[in-house]
C-alpha cells in the first residue's frame, strides 16, 4: 500500500496522476488512461493491516475483532500491550480506548518500536495517550491498576507474575500464541495461579463466500489458523495458608431415587 504523493503516477492497468485524485470525494469513480474505471476509497483497518510496513508478523483483522471484544476494551480504559511488533494491534487499541484512554506498549526491540511509531503516526495520527517503552517486560511493568492487558509473546506464562502486579482485580488478560504447545504451556501456567481464573481458549477461522448469480459457494481458499487467543480474568489471590473448610452434606441414608415420581 502506497500513499499518494504529488508528482507521482498511479500505474494500475493504465496510469493516472496523483494530483487528479486530490480533493476528489470519497466513493467517486475515476478513469485511468486506458478508460478503465476505479473507485476512490480510503482504506479500512482491514484493508490496511495486511499491507502495513513491517519486519515481523502482524495480528490480522480476523483476530483483532475477537481480541478487542473478548478483551472487553472500552473507551477510557488503560491498556498494556506486551509485544508491539509493527503496531497493528496498537492502532486498534488506540481507536478502541479513545482520547480518554491510555495505551502503554512494551517492546524489546528498538527496530520494532521504531516501525510501530512510524506506522501509528502514518495510519492513525497523533497519539498523545500512547506510550511505548523499549525494555524487557519480564522485568516488570511500571503501571498498576491496569484495566486490560494483551501479551503477544513467545512465553506469556513467564509474564504472569508481573502481569498480576499490574492488573486490577477483575481486569482482563489476553494472550496470543501461534502454536498448540504454547497454548498448552500458557493455559497450564495460568491454571497454576490462584490470582487468575475464568480461562477461555479459542481460535478464529475466516471463510469468504462467492455470490455471483447462481454460483453461491465458499471460496476455495480460506484464512484458517493464525494463532490461539487465551482470555482470563485477574482475581483477588486466594489465601492458600487458610484453605476453606470442606462442605459436607450429611447422609440421611435415603436417596432421592427412592422417592416416587409425581
Amino acid at each position: 500500500m502506497k500513499m499518494l504523493r504529488a508528482g507521482k503516477k498511479l500505474l494500475i492497468r493504465g496510469e493516472l496522476r496523483a494530483e487528479e485524485l486530490f480533493g476528489v470525494e470519497e466513493g467517486s469513480r475515476v478513469k485511468f488512461s486506458t478508460g478503465e474505471m476505479f473507485l476512490v476509497l480510503r482504506p479500512t483497518y482491514a484493508d490496511l493491516i495486511p499491507h502495513l510496513p513491517r519486519a515481523s508478523q502482524v495480528i490480522y483483522p480476523k483476530d483483532t475483532g475477537p481480541l478487542l471484544i473478548w478483551g472487553d476494551v472500552f473507551p477510557g480504559a488503560t491498556v498494556i500491550e506486551g509485544g508491539t511488533g509493527a503496531g497493528a494491534l496498537t492502532i486498534a487499541l488506540l481507536r478502541a480506548v479513545g482520547p480518554a484512554g491510555r495505551v502503554i506498549s512494551y517492546e524489546l526491540r528498538e527496530d520494532f518500536a521504531d516501525a510501530a511509531r512510524k506506522n501509528v503516526a502514518a495510519f492513525f495520527g497523533d497519539a498523545p495517550n500512547w506510550t511505548i517503552k523499549v525494555r524487557d517486560l519480564y522485568a516488570g511493568f511500571d503501571e498498576t491498576g491496569v484495566d486490560r492487558m494483551f501479551l503477544d509473546l513467545a512465553e506469556p506464562g513467564r509474564a504472569l507474575a508481573v502481569a498480576a502486579d499490574a492488573l486490577r482485580p477483575g481486569a482482563v488478560l489476553v494472550c496470543y500464541v501461534p502454536t498448540a504447545v504454547q497454548l498448552k504451556d500458557t493455559v497450564e501456567a495460568i491454571q497454576a495461579r490462584s490470582d487468575f481464573g475464568e480461562i477461555e481458549s479459542f481460535e478464529t477461522l475466516l471463510r469468504h463466500w462467492q455470490v455471483k448469480g447462481m454460483s453461491v459457494r465458499p471460496h476455495f481458499r480460506m484464512i484458517a489458523h493464525s494463532a490461539f487467543i487465551i482470555v482470563s480474568r485477574k482475581l483477588v489471590a486466594a489465601d492458600v495458608s487458610h484453605p476453606p473448610e470442606p462442605f459436607v452434606v450429611a447422609d440421611s441414608g435415603e436417596s432421592d431415587l427412592d422417592e416416587p415420581l409425581e
